[in-house]
């Protein structure tokens, strides 16, 4: 499997969910589905089957987690001689040209994005047309919205 590329918070936060999965969700719905056992009849215990459902998910997730932290390839922007350039775990403030709206993201991983938090994909098309960019450089993005242009503001390695 090809190395998955993480931020050091990212990795923390990841160990942080496998850990709470591993120690409080899972003894959880191990816990429910005795008690859901304890009701007798299983063909007909709607609280057993939503137990068994929840532990498979609960499972797959513990799964996901410990394969994607046991494939990551940790990059700390802060040890990256970047010269000043837009790379991986980089924070980057741009402006919309054409609204005048300034936006801050900070380029990370797959497994650790999340848009809500200002974290964006290295793949996004956003991420993509600033990779390589320094401060002052316009970029063209190619959005499912259409073509918009961001100049790019500044650049934090944090």
């Amino acid at each position: 499997m090809a190395a998955i590329p993480l931020t050091v918070r990212g990795v923390e936060r990841l160990n942080q969910e496998l850990h709470r999965l591993k120690t409080v969700e899972r003894p959880s719905v191990i816990n429910a589905i005795a008690e859901a056992r304890a009701q007798g009849d299983l063909s007909e215990n709607a609280e057993y089957e939503a137990a068994r459902e929840r532990q498979g998910f609960i499972e797959g997730r513990i799964a996901e987690l410990e394969g994607t932290l046991s494939n990551a390839q940790v990059i700390d922007p802060t040890a990256l001689n970047a010269d000043g350039r837009v790379v991986f775990g980089a924070t980057v403030e741009i402006e919309d040209l054409a609204s005048g709206d300034r936006l801050a993201y900070q380029i990370v991983g797959d497994a650790e994005s999340d848009i809500k938090a200002n974290l964006i994909s290295v793949s996004s098309p956003v991420a993509r047309a600033l990779i390589g960019k320094s401060e002052g450089d316009v970029v063209e993005v190619r959005a499912p919205s259409g073509v918009r242009e961001y100049e790019v503001i500044g650049i934090r390695y944090v």
